[in-house]
């Protein structure tokens, strides 16, 4: 029994907050150069020391690459906003009852809003003494699920009544993800009406270095091309795209190979990008447009883009399959 006078408690409950990297609140150059400053200022993002590297951001990046930065994000923006953050709210919303009366699903995104302090805040308030955090990356990497992990870390340093916390593992060679791609894969291919001399599968790419430091990312997205290839009975060519920057980044580069391959007689092409959970910037418009007319332009006849798992019935089972797991003895219907 709750003495008088006593701050209102509500009553126990466990939230899952799902997380992806984040987008600008519009397609327009103030906003994006928001967006990028808050992204590149993150030191694992960038590796290079702030002092260094803050005066080439400030004075060159985010006063040229934010038009350029807009007129992509443009092309792909819709009455939702932009497709990372409608897809991400379509996943937290088709979650909403999947884990029974007692969990509150809610997302964030790691750059931008709903920012990860703000809703793991209003979880809090809202009686979450048990959070998951739900990081959905199936590949690891220190730019990517640690870096939303370590946002979230930050944000309980503040609070005086901290909820016990999980966050889910990388689950880049799980069989539930790995069946749900190749599924999807196939549907997708089965609607062509061609049949591609090559399947690409794009990783977004990662500088060299993070390899050598000892980032599993790229050991990650191998595995998951591997059993997705062998799982589809073909070979799949591995890319990386997204380089930035002088840095060596790892290899081969999406745009390089999509530009080298006709020229090796490889002129019907279909890709996939199995790293991403939902369509994005770098999916919608680097690969399905930009990709798309590099390869037509090097001589290529027939290219196809084949959608993320996004809020497809089977990508949301596959969601509630992981995330159930992973609140396992939390629940008490569980």
């Amino acid at each position: 029994m709750i003495s008088a006078g006593h701050p209102a408690v509500p009553r126990p409950r466990i939230g899952v907050l799902i997380v992806n990297l984040g987008t600008p609140d519009g397609p327009d150059a103030p906003a994006v150069k928001r967006y990028l400053a808050e992204f590149l200022s993150d030191p694992r993002v960038v590796e290079i020391p702030r002092l260094a590297w803050q005066p080439i951001l400030r004075g060159i990046i985010l006063n040229t690459r934010p038009k350029k930065s807009a007129h992509a994000y443009a092309q792909v923006w819709s009455d939702a906003g932009s497709p990372l953050a409608a897809v991400t709210r379509a996943q937290a919303l088709a979650l909403k009852d999947a884990f029974g009366a007692e969990v509150l699903v809610d997302w964030a995104m790691r750059y931008g809003n709903p920012a990860i302090g703000d809703r793991l805040r209003a979880m809090k308030e809202a009686g979450c003494e048990r959070i998951l955090l739900a990081p959905l990356y199936p590949q690891y990497c220190a730019a990517t699920t640690a870096t939303a992990n370590d946002k979230a870390f930050a944000a309980l340093a503040q609070m005086r009544w901290q909820p016990a916390l999980r966050t889910l593992p990388p689950y880049y060679d799980d069989p539930v993800y790995i069946d749900t791609l190749v599924g999807n894969v196939r549907n997708a291919l089965s609607t062509l009406d061609f049949v591609p001399d090559a399947v690409i599968a794009s990783f977004h790419g990662m500088p060299q270095r993070t390899l050598e430091l000892g980032d599993p990312y790229h050991c990650h997205c191998r595995k998951t091309a591997r059993l997705l290839g062998e799982a589809l009975g073909m070979e799949l060519t591995v890319a990386f795209q997204s380089r930035f920057g002088r840095a060596k980044w790892l290899e081969p580069a999406t745009d390089t190979t999509l530009a080298a391959m006709p020229a090796r007689g490889i002129r019907k092409v279909a890709i996939v990008a199995p790293g991403f959970s939902a369509d994005c910037l770098e999916t919608l418009e680097e690969l399905a447009i930009r990709g798309r007319e590099s390869f037509v332009a090097a001589g290529g006849t027939d290219f196809a883009y084949l959608p993320c798992l996004n809020d497809t019935r089977e990508g949301i089972e596959m969601l509630r399959t992981l995330l159930s797991r992973e609140l396992e003895g939390w629940r008490t219907n569980a």
